[in-house]
């Protein structure tokens, strides 16, 4: 059996080649008229493969389907547990084909969220430590907001000339999710979100989603030391 040059490339450590990073995100859902319906899944597989380009660890790609609360009908999903047995089939391909050990899932899709109180079972059904990366939810403000615009025109998947109509919220009812009110009922952050762009509309700024980026990638990359050490 040939002898693997663990140590060969631009890599953090030897040990991350048992690490893989994974995006998590959203291929089918409306995002306003100036972003494509898969800009979830294009933000988290950028930060899930510059993190790997990074350190080193395994670009594993992006799991396909998606979830989302009942309340919140924007786009086509499936249910969690269809979504929690998807991540599981995954997961054991990389570790039965990679020797993956270790995982951080990036997530860049909000309905994904409900996905972290099944962690414990996912690691149970793999075998894998896995650590859920939620970081780009938590900074990047409303959905179709000017965090996702900018981040958007970072990765030239905007459409310029609709953002002056993306926050015309009677029409566009997903971009803020102003349009579902028992969604902003249940949470307040989704009231939170909704008010902010009815309020203040959106833009799209290169350097504000640069940064976004930036936040992003280094809140993986901490987590791939968190892996290395542990």
């Amino acid at each position: 059996m040939v002898e693997l040059r663990y140590q060969a490339g631009n890599i953090r450590d030897p040990g991350v080649h048992k690490i893989g990073i994974i995006a998590l995100g959203s291929h089918l859902e409306n995002h306003g008229p100036a972003l494509p319906i898969d800009t979830d899944a294009k933000i988290g597989a950028h930060i899930a493969f510059q993190s790997s380009l990074l350190t080193g660890a395994k670009f594993l790609g992006i799991i396909l389907p998606a979830y989302e609360l009942d309340t919140i009908d924007h786009g086509i999903h499936v249910s969690l547990e269809t979504l929690k047995e998807n991540v599981i089939k995954t997961l054991n391909d990389a570790k039965k084909f990679l020797n993956i050990e270790k995982v951080v899932i990036v997530n860049a899709h909000g309905g994904n969220i409900p996905l972290m109180a099944e962690l414990w079972d996912i690691e149970d059904k793999t075998d894998l430590s896995i650590l859920f990366n939620n970081n780009v939810i938590s900074s990047e403000g409303p959905h179709g907001g000017s965090g996702e615009l900018s981040m958007a025109k970072v990765l030239g998947i905007i459409n310029e000339e609709e953002v002056i109509n993306q926050a015309n919220i009677d029409e566009y009812e997903e971009v803020g999710l102003y349009g579902f009110k028992q969604a902003r009922q249940d949470d307040p952050n989704i009231e939170e979100c909704a008010r902010d762009v009815e309020e203040n509309g959106v833009y799209a700024d290169e350097e504000y989603g640069e940064m976004l980026f930036n936040l992003a990638i280094n809140s993986v990359i901490l987590d791939i030391e968190k892996l290395l050490d542990s």
